[in-house]
């Protein structure tokens, strides 16, 4: 039997509001939090808007619409997580920023709840380090975009308590996501492969192999993805990259994992992808993928 009822998700970009669509469409209490009042409006803006579009494709109940938004509660004050049977960190990829906020977080939240880190590059362990309850700190790396993928990769720290990776798995479930165990190793399995793979396709761009257009084109019809990478790539955004790579080659000195300087140039340029309207392809609005 689950026993989370109420979840924070820390951090509403993305990552955060994709998250936090999946454990509202699931029946949770869900506590959405960022320091910004726009991005928290922005995020339940596109929820909404997202959930409506499902409505209209006949995957979502209609009725189901406004029981899902009532459950979605944003705020720019932590203290009000602090009733969370499990916070999720959705936040970009600095150990220092996060051990921040779990700081503060340990100081909020109750001793029974659990700590989860959607990081897909840096240590679970060193993350729980400065969380104040390393035994009850887990990984749950989503993917993106979380709100139409089922996989969660869950990563256990050298100190993460057998019951609080327990409590956590049997949530993921009761989410209706498909998890998968790893281990605490630098980008785990999706992005073990994804950021050096990415990165090589930025590099064609940069060589001037072929347009973006056609290296997504490729890839889909030859791989059977359902997404480019370079499309990827304008969803995860240009800035989150480059926090990626760099911390994952900080991690590994793998070459391919090093920041492509097109990317680099993409961000001086504003050319970020999707949320700015332009990056790798160019979009006439922000709306969330799949809305």
């Amino acid at each position: 039997m689950n026993d989370i009822k109420t979840v924070g998700i820390a951090g509403c970009g993305t990552m955060g509001a994709g998250i936090a669509i999946v454990c509202a469409r699931a029946g949770f209490r869900t506590r959405v939090y960022d320091t910004r009042p726009d991005a928290v409006a922005r995020a339940r803006g596109q929820t909404e808007a997202f959930l409506r579009k499902s409505v209209e494709r006949g995957k979502l109940a209609a009725d189901d619409l406004p029981r899902i938004m009532e459950a979605w509660q944003g705020t720019t004050d932590l203290a009000e997580l602090a009733d969370c049977d499990l916070v999720i960190e959705a936040v970009f990829e600095s150990l220092e920023v996060k051990h921040g906020l779990f700081a503060k977080l340990n100081e909020v939240c109750g001793e029974h709840a659990i700590f989860a880190s959607n990081t897909s590059t840096i240590s679970i362990t060193e993350i729980a380090g400065g969380s104040g309850r390393a035994d009850r700190f887990v990984g749950m790396h989503f993917c993106l975009p979380a709100q139409l993928m089922k996989l969660v990769e869950m990563s256990p720290g050298l100190n993460t308590s057998d019951e609080t990776f327990e409590r956590a798995w049997k949530f993921c479930e009761a989410l209706g996501q498909k998890p998968v165990r790893t281990q605490d190793t630098p980008g785990f399995i999706l992005n073990y492969f994804l950021i050096p793979f990415n990165n090589d396709a930025i590099r064609l761009v940069e060589q001037g192999v072929a347009e973006a257009a056609d290296i997504d084109k490729a890839i889909k019809a030859a791989l059977g993805y359902p997404m480019g990478p370079l499309e990827l790539l304008d969803l995860v955004g240009m800035d989150t990259q480059r926090l990626l790579c760099d911390a994952m080659y900080g991690l590994t000195n793998e070459p391919r994992a090093s920041c492509p300087p097109l990317v680099r140039r993409m961000i001086a340029a504003g050319r970020l992808g999707k949320k700015t309207g332009r990056g790798f392809h160019e979009y006439r609005d922000t709306k969330m993928y799949g809305a």
